[in-house]
């Protein structure tokens, strides 16, 4: 089948309008030059929830236990107490740092004031702000700090017995 020639004055057929591609989203930090890669794993989101949440209940068994068993001093639960709430703002300061694009809390610290009594803070800051719960090395290493801890207690509550 062949087509007919177009008459001269007949409108040329025009083709479906194509739907705009959208616009890239601006980078939130324009100074981050590092780009996710393959290599960068994320844990499903939520995927430690239930968890995190043992691992406070944990601590607190684990504590009343010392404070039953062994005559435990309140200065620990004090400390914990406290390095939470420190860890916990650190955490808050660091989401709102991230969502704005200024500068960032280094991992290491937000680690290290885990490490120090701070998890507690960290675990209800990474389930209520979702902050850093879903980079999975990030998470490897977090819940290592919470099993140190967890045993320097342990070590440190018998030791007082």
């Amino acid at each position: 089948m062949t087509r007919a020639p177009r008459k001269p004055d007949a409108p040329v057929p025009q083709a479906r309008p194509q739907p705009k591609a959208r616009a890239a989203t601006p980078q939130r930090n324009p100074g981050a030059t590092r780009k996710a890669s393959a290599g960068t794993a994320r844990a499903p989101a939520g995927a430690s929830g239930s968890l995190s949440y043992l691992a406070i209940g944990a601590l607190a068994l684990l504590y009343l236990v010392a404070i039953l068993l062994w005559r435990l001093p309140a200065w620990p639960g004090i400390v914990y107490a406290g390095a939470s709430v420190a860890c916990f703002i650190v955490y808050a300061i660091d989401k709102s740092a991230a969502k704005a694009g200024r500068w960032r809390t280094p991992e290491s610290t937000l680690l290290i004031l885990g490490l120090l009594c701070g998890w507690p803070g960290a675990i209800l800051a990474q389930q209520l702000l979702r902050h850093k719960s879903s980079k999975t090395a990030f998470l490897i290493l977090f819940w290592a700090t919470v099993a140190i801890n967890l045993a320097a207690f342990g070590a440190l509550a018998w030791l007082q017995a």
